[in-house]
């Protein structure tokens, strides 16, 4: 079987709100999909790369460390790097923001070695209504834990979706670990 695997409390409520506080002057883009296509049937979010925004170092470092356990407990991938900057989506409700049914594996020097995806929530659950991210890894979908600061944590070949935020808005860290491609 696929592995979902939570960690509740991987950020504190005090990180996540230092993070946003971070990115609250920081311009954000229009959420693309791989290669900078754009299909805003399959995705509406803001987006912020942290390798643009100073006094968000700390954030990997986190991130390389809860890794490193998950991966040794839960899923054992060959995972070599961060190849990417970590991002922060904003889904609001003034557009209905949604991510449908994706995997984060796609065409790409970076996507097609995407080994595991990690999502860790920013919002406080009742800030918005809506929103869930739901995880695919079988024949029923897993919801992820909506607490300020859980990470969820799957194989990014998994599929998985943000559904239409109607109140509020939700935002989200994701970070991607690389190595050789799944075959």
């Amino acid at each position: 079987m696929i592995a979902v695997h939570s960690v509740p409390g991987a950020l504190s409520g005090a990180d996540c709100a230092r993070l946003l506080e971070a990115l609250a002057e920081a311009p954000a883009r229009d959420a693309g999909l791989v290669r900078q296509a754009r299909d805003h049937n399959l995705r509406r979010a803001d987006l912020h790369w942290l390798d643009e925004v100073p006094g968000t170092e700390w954030v990997i470092e986190r991130m390389i460390d809860l890794v490193r356990a998950a991966n040794r407990e839960v899923f054992d991938f060959d995972i070599t790097e961060f190849a990417e900057s970590p991002q922060v989506a904003r889904y609001g409700a003034e557009r209905e923001g949604h991510f449908g049914w994706h995997s984060d594996i796609g065409e790409g020097r970076l996507a097609e070695r995407r080994k595991l995806t990690i999502v860790v929530q920013l919002s406080e659950p009742e800030a918005y209504v809506g929103g869930d991210l739901e995880v695919m890894p079988g024949a029923n979908t897993i919801a992820a834990d909506r607490a300020r600061g859980a990470a969820t944590l799957f194989p990014s070949f998994v599929l998985h979706r943000v559904t239409p935020v109607t109140k509020g808005e939700r935002h989200s860290l994701t970070v991607w670990c690389h190595g050789t491609p799944f075959r």
